[in-house]
């Protein structure tokens, strides 16, 4: 049945719509690729007289024209609050989009001021942390300083120990070494 309504489609250049449910629930689907589903039903409505939907189906429907007007309505007011397209507004009509921007404003503002408070006191942490740091790496450094003190006192006395004062440093050069002696030839 699937193949026929191509078929169709192709050869008498007709718009078709076939749904098909299997005895087990399953379904299958052709629709002309020139249309929809929704329009067919429709025009089948129109041409018929027949309702095809309930009242479920059309409360649906009025909901989603609702929703539809809805959702314009609030793309106009977001339009109005950016500014654009306010010419047409008479004054009455502009005071409550001032209110709500002056109310944004001091929304806007204040979330600023906490983030600003929170940053401040970071940086308050941050300081003292820095603090603490330095003054621990300069008490390290001052224990280091004592230990290469102490550390240099030590080996300068032992080496005084090692060496007596009476003895003096001399060095004198041996002529028997090969690397002063010139070759004879």
């Amino acid at each position: 049945i699937l193949k026929k309504a191509k078929e169709i489609t192709v050869l008498c250049d007709a718009q078709v719509s076939l749904v098909i449910f299997s005895s087990t629930g399953k379904m299958s689907e052709y629709c002309s690729p020139s249309t929809e589903l929704v329009k067919i039903l429709d025009r089948y409505h129109k041409s018929a007289g027949k309702k095809l939907w309930d009242a479920k189906h059309e409360h649906l429907s009025n909901e989603l024209e609702r929703i539809k007007k809805e959702n314009d309505s609030m793309h106009i007011k977001l339009r109005h609050l950016k500014g654009e397209d306010i010419t047409s507004l008479h004054p009455k009509e502009l005071i409550p989009i001032e209110e709500a921007l002056q109310n944004g404003l001091a929304c806007v503002r204040s979330k600023q001021m906490e983030y600003l408070k929170m940053l401040k006191k970071n940086e308050r942490c941050l300081e003292e942390e820095n603090k603490r740091l330095s003054y621990i790496l300069q008490h390290q450094q001052q224990l280091a300083m004592d230990v290469n003190v102490r550390e240099m006192d030590h080996g300068y006395h032992q080496r005084e120990r090692e060496y007596h004062p009476q003895m003096p440093f001399a060095f004198r050069v041996q002529p028997i070494q090969p690397n002063l002696h010139h070759e004879n030839k």
